[in-house]
């Protein structure tokens, strides 16, 4: 299929979800309270655990970087798809595609690493305890962190690059929420064969090791809870899991359902990637916080100092009314 005019293409059209005219007010409420709430949990759990030293352990280290990783993926999709209930908003630059195709991959392919990384030491923590502050030592942790960024990075770059060296006609309207690589491969103007393959195998090739080393590592920490002998011995070990393993079903589960099927991209799958785009960085610092001990009396405390702030903030203004 021939190009018919490969210069004419300077802006796409995000046409989003269809819906009814009596839900576009609701819609766009519904998406600002969502982004609002994830940005503000996530910053509180940052705040949390930088000013409790107790957190200052491995573990709340990669769950500072999920936190940055959901606020800057929220912040990648939703004020797009936001805009997109007001007049001209569904329109987004050639740049601004890239950009946002760029980013979700980057952000989401590291997410998958980093999920990887925090299996690999919840698996540290249970089956060699005593190597373990050995083994996580601040300088592996940072490694660790790092390694999952540039993966992310690299992964996310040879997929923008090969997706936008295709050329694109006068057709640009993407049936989709956000610019994603099957969505723009409909409009290329030129057969995708390739790019198609090449998109399954190498986000299949990250998925899929990623999702079979956090399976090992959870095979080695269930043995591993299974010989303890003391039921609450159990219990605690199982509680310093079980928030990573919803927020990994959370993630993999909508993902695996949208990507491993045939039409992935029609309404239903719409649908879904509102799921892993908007609602999963919302949940994922509820899910830590009410599945963590810690994390809990964390925040209750960042509370007392708020709210130990402000009124220390206000008592001056108090007495010189006096």
């Amino acid at each position: 299929m021939e190009c018919e005019n490969r210069t004419a293409l300077h802006e796409f059209v995000l046409m989003g979800i269809p819906h009814p005219e009596g839900l576009h007010v609701p819609l766009f409420l519904f998406f600002v309270i969502i982004y609002l709430l994830t940005i503000t949990g996530n910053i509180l759990v940052l705040l949390a655990v930088g000013s409790e030293p107790q957190l200052h352990k491995p573990m709340y280290w990669f769950l500072c970087h999920l936190s940055i990783l959901n606020m800057a993926m929220s912040t990648v999709i939703v004020p797009k798809v936001i805009s997109g209930f007001l007049e001209g908003g569904r329109v987004i630059s050639v740049g601004g595609c890239k950009t946002q195709l760029f980013f979700y991959h980057f952000l989401g392919s590291t997410e998958c690493f980093l999920y990887t990384v925090m299996a690999y030491d919840r698996f540290l923590a249970i089956c060699k305890p005593l190597h373990y502050y050995a083994t996580m030592s601040p300088r592996v942790c940072l490694c660790l962190s790092l390694g999952a960024w540039l993966g992310g990075s690299l992964h996310s770059t040879l997929e923008t690059t090969l997706t936008f060296y295709l050329p694109y006609g006068t057709r640009n309207e993407i049936y989709y929420i956000f610019c994603d690589i099957p969505a723009l491969l409909k409009l290329a103007c030129v057969d995708t064969k390739f790019n198609e393959m090449f998109t399954f195998v190498d986000v299949g090739l990250v998925a899929m090791v990623c999702i079979v080393l956090i399976l090992m590592s959870y095979v080695y920490i269930l043995s591993t809870i299974l010989k303890i002998h003391s039921v609450e011995g159990q219990r605690r070990a199982f509680s310093t899991c079980a928030a990573h393993i919803i927020v990994v079903m959370t993630c993999y589960v909508p993902l695996a359902f949208n990507y491993l099927r045939p039409g992935a991209q029609d309404l239903l799958g719409r649908i879904v990637a509102i799921f892993y785009t908007t609602l999963t960085p919302f949940l994922n610092p509820l899910i830590y916080t009410l599945r963590n001990k810690e994390m809990k009396e964390a925040m209750l405390r960042l509370r007392e100092k708020m709210n130990h702030s402000e009124d220390a903030r206000i008592d001056p203004q108090q007495n010189v009314t006096i």
